[in-house]
């Protein structure tokens, strides 16, 4: 066991990985015998014979806790969004085993020894992928009435902890950025994640012009301190927003595609 900020957490199985693709990443974990990975439920692509594979209620790090400390743990989960359980795939053969997971829209992973950036990483609600097992994935609450309600990513954000390999997932490009001291002011969509000494919280956008007018929205996110940032140059809210608003409609016709051009385009394709 290590000691993590005042908390006991397991120690992480020491996990090999390599990242494919470009734009639609996967992560492919290479487990010794009896190694195990946890991951969220559903982000499981492959993975070779001798690798089994059990839903479980929580990472595995409340196996002291008993029924009530596990379902407790589940349960905060569930205020992310994410599932009540989560999958731990363990080598049972008697060599290296492999077993992948991708990410869930375009963009990228980002793998994330904690034991170096301070065993801590306060993260959005759907950016954990996998991690070694003995990580400690929980929540936690930002105390900032402010930027819980107009930050973009609410009142609950993702907690990361422990001393092995962690993975997460950001849309589009991600920027790594570190911070010594200063002030750095983000889209609130943009935010993946942050290491421990970084104060986040909201500002409004400008004069009320140009919060109304200026497309950046009413609130930017603040970060100050001294620590590690990451951020994200497609948010997928951002991606979901331009897919709804060039969906068909409801009557069948494309939105935004009224042009003498669009309608032409669509005769060709013989739509």
């Amino acid at each position: 066991m290590i000691q993590v900020y005042g908390r006991q957490v397991m120690n992480s199985h020491a996990v090999e990985y390599e990242i494919f693709g470009d734009d639609m990443q996967l992560v492919e974990v290479e487990l010794d015998p009896g190694e195990t990975v946890i991951a969220e439920a559903g982000a499981m692509n492959y993975m070779e014979d001798g690798i089994d594979f059990q839903a479980r209620m929580g990472d595995g790090t409340e196996m002291d806790k008993g029924l009530l400390g596990k379902v407790f743990g589940a349960g905060k989960r569930m205020l992310t969004g994410e599932s009540l359980f989560m999958t731990h795939f363990t080598n049972q053969g008697s060599g290296k085993k492999r077993v992948a997971f991708a990410a869930p829209y375009p963009g990228r992973i980002i793998p994330l020894d904690l034991s170096e950036i301070g065993g801590r990483l306060i993260c959005q609600k759907d950016a954990f992928l996998c991690a070694a097992y003995g990580t400690r994935v929980t929540i936690t609450f930002n105390r900032k009435f402010g930027a819980g309600l107009f930050g973009g990513e609410g009142f609950i954000l993702q907690k990361l902890e422990g001393n092995g390999l962690a993975f997460v997932h950001a849309g589009g490009t991600v920027i790594q950025r570190d911070l010594n001291g200063e002030k750095l002011m983000v889209d609130t969509g943009c935010l993946v994640g942050f290491t421990e000494g970084i104060d986040y919280d909201i500002q409004r956008a400008g004069n009320l012009k140009s919060m109304f007018f200026g497309g950046e929205g009413l609130f930017l996110a603040t970060l100050r301190g001294s620590g590690r940032v990451w951020l994200q140059s497609l948010p997928f809210s951002r991606l979901a927003d331009r897919i709804l608003a060039n969906a068909p409609s409801a009557g069948g016709r494309s939105q935004g595609e009224g042009s003498v051009l669009g309608g032409l385009g669509r005769i060709l394709d013989g739509n």
